[in-house]
């Protein structure tokens, strides 16, 4: 089992990465004229089309779902994924990343609650403890203690709102899917339909009636593969060993990342509230790997599943 956790853990970290790296092409792409929606729509347009173009030269057995599939990924994908995604580019367009952020990261207090409520996953000292290390951590490295979010425009907050029932919407119907299908086959059909309902909402394919740059297309394909591909299918990898709860609290550790990128990269500075944000989520993720026996997915449960997914 400790392996099984190794495997969840380290694919969520790594999804929380990739997730982190992609925020400041994005922006950029808002600032070149490209409106949320149209980068929403491209973005889950051009994963679909490439990961089932790979899973069908790779192992077109994924893509295999049954009729009675198609309810439950249309809700998955065509309501939750797509409004997750929408709502947080509509929201950072309109607030600051950093209250999109913090708002956003109320999800996983959601996703506890629905888990301890309807799953009945047990409540403990130490789940508690670092869900509450994720939240001050959070709210302490984007600086939400000087954020006035009663001052930010009614719109954008809302927006951020959305997306934070959206994530933990999309995380607890990902454990649903991961009981009967291969992650990456969840994040196809997901991507799927989360295109489709886009597509139908906005102008249909709209990417063929506009003329990107080189440098756009750059910054479009490395969010459509390093910003959607990559780190959904690591993100629900990480929810078939580790759990929803898990899951989308070691995904707090994306703030973190970005700002130290940010220190890194681009040599902003790193202040002590931030640094103490740091730790308390670090925290909560080893404080979630020192009590894992109970919730996790046991290697017999995940062999039956991968039975039947054969």
């Amino acid at each position: 089992m400790a392996r099984h956790a190794t495997i969840g853990y380290a694919s969520v970290i790594v999804a929380a990465l990739l997730w982190a790296s992609c925020g400041t092409a994005g922006k950029a792409l808002f600032g070149s004229g490209i409106p949320p929606a149209l980068l929403v729509q491209t973005r889950v347009t051009l994963a679909s089309l490439i990961l089932g173009a790979f899973l069908a030269a790779w192992r077109p057995s994924l893509l295999r779902i049954g009729v009675k599939d198609l309810g439950f990924f249309l809700v998955f994908g065509g309501v939750f994924m797509a409004s997750m995604q929408l709502a947080y580019f509509m929201a950072i367009s309109k607030i600051q990343v950093a209250a999109a952020i913090l708002v956003q990261y109320l999800a996983p207090v959601i996703v506890a609650a629905y888990s301890m409520a309807f799953w009945h996953e047990r409540v403990t000292a130490k789940k508690a403890a670092a869900l509450a290390l994720s939240m001050a951590g959070c709210y302490l490295v984007v600086g939400g203690y000087s954020l006035r979010l009663v001052s930010l425009n009614l719109p954008g907050i809302l927006w951020a709102l959305l997306s934070a029932f959206a994530f933990a919407g999309t995380t607890l119907l990902g454990e649903k899917g991961m009981h009967t299908h291969n992650p990456w086959t969840s994040l196809m059909y997901a991507l799927l339909f989360s295109a489709l309902s886009l597509n139908v909402a906005y102008e249909p394919l709209q990417i063929l009636s506009v003329s990107y740059t080189p440098i756009q297309w750059g910054a479009i394909l490395y969010i459509v593969v390093f910003g959607t591909l990559i780190p959904f299918g690591l993100y629900l990898t990480g929810v078939n060993y580790i759990r929803s709860t898990r899951t989308i609290i070691t995904a707090t550790l994306e703030p973190i990342a970005a700002a130290v990128m940010a220190f890194s990269l681009l040599g902003e500075r790193l202040s002590v509230l931030q640094a103490a944000g740091g730790l308390a989520v670090i925290s909560a993720v080893v404080l979630l790997q020192l009590e894992r026996e109970h919730d996790e997915r046991s290697p017999e449960t995940i062999r039956a599943t991968a039975r039947d997914r054969r």
